[in-house]
């Protein structure tokens, strides 16, 4: 019996839609993360792209538990001398909200050109409306 594989044409894409009011963002980072490798797929094959498109609406509502709103650190830096910058994740959250689950989905990602074709299917919004209502999104379970 041969290993059967997935090919890039034979793969299915779905869309999903994910609302992250009130959900904790580890949580809901992993479902996104496997959903986008494809890891809920029975096809599953770890070298080839076989993910779904997921939409994340309400961002800005996502939860954390314990103190991690005023302890947990966003850093980047500019590039020049001096140039680091921190933010708590409180602050993350009112200035760039969308951008507190792509950073938590991406370290769930493998670290290769696959991941990054896999996080341009993460569509993420701050509010409760998205842009893709043509793909017909699917609400995807969140236990």
């Amino acid at each position: 019996m041969k290993t059967w594989n997935a090919k890039p044409n034979e793969i299915e894409k779905r869309w999903f839609v994910v609302d992250a009011d009130g959900k904790t963002l580890g949580r809901l980072s992993t479902l996104i993360a496997d959903t986008l490798r494809g890891k809920t797929k029975p096809t599953y094959t770890p070298h080839v792209d076989t993910g779904d498109f997921v939409i994340v609406v309400n961002a800005e509502k996502i939860a954390v538990t314990g103190k991690k709103l005023d302890d947990k650190m966003y850093y980047r830096h500019s590039g020049f001398p001096g140039g680091l910058r921190q933010r708590t994740l409180r602050q993350q959250l009112e200035a760039r909200p969308t951008e507190v689950i792509r950073i938590a989905v991406k370290g769930m990602l493998p670290k290769n050109k696959l991941a990054s074709a896999q996080i341009t299917k993460l569509k993420i919004y701050a509010g409760p409306d998205h842009p893709h209502e043509a793909q017909a999104p699917m609400p995807l379970e969140v236990k």
